[in-house]
């Protein structure tokens, strides 16, 4: 309801503004030509072009002030494992099924510079097309090519569904996306399907679900989101595992031991091109009796350091940041803070060994100890953090965590989101044809 009033209060704002420019525009217009004799021709045409111009601006500043509300609107605040969810799927394969069967959508080509606001182009008809057909932009849109705000605002609301940074510049990423074929789409909502059906069960009152696609977190309370976090999960190579656990404790400023695969992938390496590296970055060595080496006692061009244990002090460049979530898990993988804070902000978020990342982490931690650990709250979590000293908390009652892989998925208000496979787990392919075929059969 009060979003309701409010969508009419600014309808009628717009309206207002609209009929007040439309009187002054009509009374300059007036008094301009009331002094033809005495001003000059050019002058008069100058005046005019400059209130329209200023009336065009106004109207489309509020259609965009309406286009950004829609925009909002495409955030659900139920969650991506609710137990609808596969029955909003099992409907966006219906409207995907039909636009397979209609010949897809057309494919986007972009000229040497990437298409944005303003343009004036013939592939920016292609573009209305592609993204009528998937509903981002109104059918009633027209076929002009320009880039106008209803464009700019369809190609936002499309960048969201995907996974992409809503600047409304056709760029690579987006091109790529929008050019994935409807088949691969219609593929993708089926695979899912699944998934989603296997975890629509009850899956606790309050938990956190990590989608790995997505690289994307919820932490869920009856039925609702109550945050969304951007994630930062494992690199191709080094995959973030699917698994359903609990989260039991929090370790404040925590120590990193570093895992042996990074001691052989990345340590040893680093050490051969800079003998510094461990003081650098505040990491000791140590044997299994807990006496400390110097790295000189290491023969660096062996695999003899993957003997040692190697310790990095809490601090502000410790790989796991100010805290560290633990869940229970054979991986030896956990969700943690991060000083690298900028690739949070990258479309592309899988940089890490298997470990999770966590965007505002103090947020998540504090909804985590709040009912479970009613003494802590936000400020003494902030304090904590501060104070640079180590303090481990063990939660007195376990929260549930799935680490899960959904790379298609929909919402109550018919919004249908995909994300890139990308560790090739919905085994789809293209045959020559262009058609999606399963990897499985």
């Amino acid at each position: 309801m009060v979003a309701s009033q409010s969508a009419k209060q600014g309808a009628t704002g717009a309206r207002m503004r609209r009929g007040l420019l439309g009187v002054s525009l009509l009374g300059a217009v007036s008094l301009l030509f009331t002094g033809l004799t005495s001003t000059p021709t050019l002058a008069q045409n100058a005046a005019l072009k400059a209130l329209i111009e200023q009336q065009q601006r106004v109207e489309w500043r509020d259609q965009f002030d309406n286009t950004m509300r829609s925009l909002q609107a495409v955030e659900s605040s139920s969650p991506t494992l609710s137990p609808d969810t596969a029955t909003y799927v099992e409907t966006a394969i219906q409207r995907y099924s039909a636009i397979v069967q209609n010949g897809g959508w057309p494919q986007v080509t972009s000229g040497r510079r990437a298409m944005r606001l303003g343009a004036r182009e013939d592939n920016v008809i292609s573009l209305r097309r592609r993204l009528m057909v998937s509903g981002d932009l109104e059918q009633t849109a027209g076929m002009s090519d320009t880039f106008d705000s209803y464009v700019d605002a369809a190609v936002r609301r499309f960048q969201i569904r995907h996974g992409l940074t809503p600047d409304g510049v056709v760029g690579k990423s987006t091109l790529d996306a929008m050019n994935v074929p409807a088949v691969v789409r219609l593929s993708q909502l089926e695979t899912n399907m699944v998934r989603l059906r296997s975890m629509s069960g009850f899956l606790g009152d309050r938990y956190v679900m990590v989608n790995i696609p997505a690289a994307e977190i919820e932490a869920v309370e009856n039925g609702r989101v109550r945050s969304r976090h951007t994630a930062v999960v494992g690199k191709i190579d080094r995959q973030t595992p699917i698994l359903n656990s609990k989260i039991y404790e929090l370790n404040f400023n925590p120590y990193w031991t570093v895992p042996v695969s990074i001691i052989r992938k990345d340590l040893i390496p680093k050490m051969n091109e800079d003998p510094q590296y461990l003081e650098k970055n505040r990491i000791r060595i140590f044997d299994w009796k807990g006496n400390e080496l110097a790295w000189q006692q290491i023969d660096w061009g062996t695999d003899e350091a993957t003997k040692f244990q190697f310790r990095q002090e809490p601090g502000e460049i410790n790989s796991l940041g100010s805290v560290r979530i633990n869940f229970h898990n054979k991986h030896q993988v956990y969700l943690h803070d991060t000083p690298s804070k900028s690739l949070f902000g990258s479309d592309y978020r899988f940089h890490s060994s298997g470990c999770v990342r966590v965007q505002n982490v103090r947020e998540l931690i504090t909804w985590l100890l709040e009912s479970t650990t009613p003494d802590w709250n936000r400020a003494r979590v902030d304090e904590t953090i501060r104070s640079g000293v180590r303090e481990d908390v063990r939660l007195k009652a376990q929260i549930p965590l799935y680490l899960a892989y959904v790379t298609g998925w929909a919402t109550a208000e018919g919004v249908v989101h995909f994300r890139d496979d990308i560790y090739d787990r919905d085994g789809l392919a293209l045959d020559g044809a262009g058609t999606a075929v399963s990897a499985y059969q």
